[in-house]
C-alpha cells in the first residue's frame, strides 16, 4: 500500500515528475498509486475511509430474504465488488442458490462492464447495461419502461444516488434497497491527518477522490481538527481536487469547491487528466538563457528534473511571483517556513537552492538588497507589471 510518500525512481521523468499527488482511495489505491508513479508523481496515500462488509448485518440479511421470498421485477447491480459481496454473504447464510434462482427470473440491469463481469461470473446474464456506465441512463430506461406498480431492488454501494430512488418512487415504483457494504472512518487516522497537513501546507499539488464517501470523510476529519477552512482554501486556490466522476465530486461541490473530472469515469482517464492539468498550471520562465518550469517539489531546467528542498521551493516561488525584480531578504525570510528572524537562514536556503538547480546563475545576488531571478532581457517587458 502507498501508506507513505513514494517518489519516482531515477531515469527519464514522466509528465507528473516534480508533482505530489494525494490519494484518498480505500479500494484500488495500489493501482492508482502505481499509475501516478509510472508517470513520475510522488504519491501520498491515506485511505479516508474503510469498507465494512455486511456479511453479518441484519439489514442486508432482511433485504435478501425479502427478495428470495418475493421476487422483484427489476434488480439494479451497481458495483462489481458489491454484487460479489452480496452473493458471498447470501452463500454464508445458506441463501446463495435461492438468491441466484430469483435473480435468473428478473430483469437484471448492470451499471457497467465490471458489474457485468461479476454477474456472469455468478452464472447469470444481465438484460441490459448503459453505454455511459451512468446511473442516470439506468434511471431514464426504467422511467421510459414505466415503473408504476413494479418492485425494483437497487444494490446500494455506499455512494449517494442523487434522485435515483426518489424518482422511481415518485413514478409509482416500490424500491427495495440492498445495502451490500457501508463506509466507516479509518481505524488509524494518522495517515489522514498527514494528508490534511500536507494539503494545508501546500505540500500537495493535487488531491484525488474516487468515491463520494472518501471526500465526505476527509472533510469531516478536517472539521474535527479545526482545519476545514484552511483545507477548503487550499483546494480553492493551490491544490487541485480531481474526482473520478460527478457523483464523487458532490461533497466537495456542496462546500463550493470546483473539481476536475475525466470524461470517462475510470482511474486511467483520471490520471491522464492530471497529466494534462498539472503541467499546464506550472510556472515556466525564461531565465538566464534557460527554460525554468517550477513544479511542486522539483524544477525542470531545460527539461532536466531538479528536485529542490522545501525551503528552496519557498524561496523560488517568492522570486517567481515577481520575476526579474529584486526581492528583499526580509521578504524571503517571511516566505521560509519555521524560521525566526535570522536572515542567515535565507542565505543558507539560497545556497542549497542554487546547488539543487545546478545552474547558479539563474538567481542573482543584488548586494545589500536581496535576490532576483535572472529573467532574460527579452522577457522583461512581458513580466514588468507582474
Amino acid at each position: 500500500m502507498y501508506d507513505e510518500q513514494h517518489k519516482p525512481g531515477d531515469g527519464q521523468h514522466g509528465p507528473l515528475a516534480g508533482f505530489t499527488v494525494g490519494v484518498t482511495a480505500a479500494r484500488r489505491a495500489d493501482e492508482l498509486g502505481a499509475l501516478l508513479q509510472r508517470r513520475g508523481a510522488a504519491v501520498l496515500h491515506a485511505p479516508a475511509l474503510r469498507i465494512v462488509p455486511l456479511s453479518d448485518d441484519g439489514e442486508l440479511l432482511a433485504a435478501t430474504k425479502e427478495i428470495v421470498d418475493q421476487a422483484p421485477d427489476v434488480v439494479v447491480a451497481t458495483t462489481a465488488i458489491g454484487f460479489r459481496g452480496w452473493v458471498e454473504a447470501a452463500d454464508g447464510w445458506g441463501l446463495g442458490e435461492d438468491l441466484l434462482d430469483r435473480l435468473r427470473g428478473v430483469e437484471l440491469l448492470a451499471r457497467g462492464p465490471k458489474v457485468k463481469g461479476a454477474i456472469r461470473a455468478a452464472g447469470l446474464t444481465e438484460h441490459w447495461s448503459p453505454s455511459s456506465e451512468s446511473m442516470a441512463e439506468v434511471l431514464d430506461r426504467l422511467l421510459e419502461e414505466g415503473v408504476d406498480g413494479r418492485r425494483i431492488a437497487v444494490q446500494l454501494h455506499g455512494e449517494p444516488l442523487p434522485g435515483f430512488v426518489e424518482s422511481l418512487r415518485a413514478a409509482g415504483g416500490e424500491v427495495v434497497g440492498v445495502p451490500v457494504y457501508r463506509w466507516m472512518p479509518p481505524e488509524d487516522l494518522s495517515p489522514v491527518d498527514r494528508l490534511l497537513d500536507a494539503t494545508v501546507s501546500r505540500g500537495l499539488d493535487a488531491l484525488t477522490f474516487t468515491s463520494a464517501p472518501a471526500a465526505a470523510s476527509l472533510l469531516t476529519r478536517a472539521e474535527e481538527r479545526g482545519l476545514l477552512a484552511e483545507v477548503l482554501a487550499a483546494l480553492h486556490h493551490d491544490v487541485l481536487p480531481a474526482c473520478v466522476g460527478p457523483v464523487t465530486a458532490l461533497p466537495l461541490q456542496a462546500r463550493g469547491i470546483d473539481t476536475v473530472q475525466p470524461e470517462r469515469f475510470r482511474l486511467g482517464p483520471l490520471v491522464q487528466l492530471l497529466c494534462q492539468e498539472l503541467p499546464s498550471r506550472a510556472r515556466a520562465l525564461p531565465v538566464a538563457g534557460h527554460r525554468v518550469e517550477i513544479r511542486g517539489h522539483a524544477v525542470l531546467v531545460d527539461g532536466a528534473l531538479r528536485p529542490v528542498p522545501p525551503a528552496g521551493m519557498s524561496l523560488l516561488r517568492a522570486l517567481a511571483r515577481r520575476p526579474g525584480w529584486v526581492v528583499a531578504r526580509a521578504e524571503l525570510l517571511r516566505a521560509l517556513p519555521g524560521t525566526g528572524r535570522d536572515e542567515h537562514a535565507v542565505e543558507t536556503a539560497m545556497a542549497r537552492l542554487r546547488s539543487a538547480l545546478g545552474t547558479p546563475k539563474l538567481i542573482q545576488t543584488v548586494v545589500k538588497r536581496g535576490y532576483r531571478l535572472a529573467l532574460d532581457p527579452a522577457a522583461d517587458s512581458k513580466y514588468a507589471d507582474v
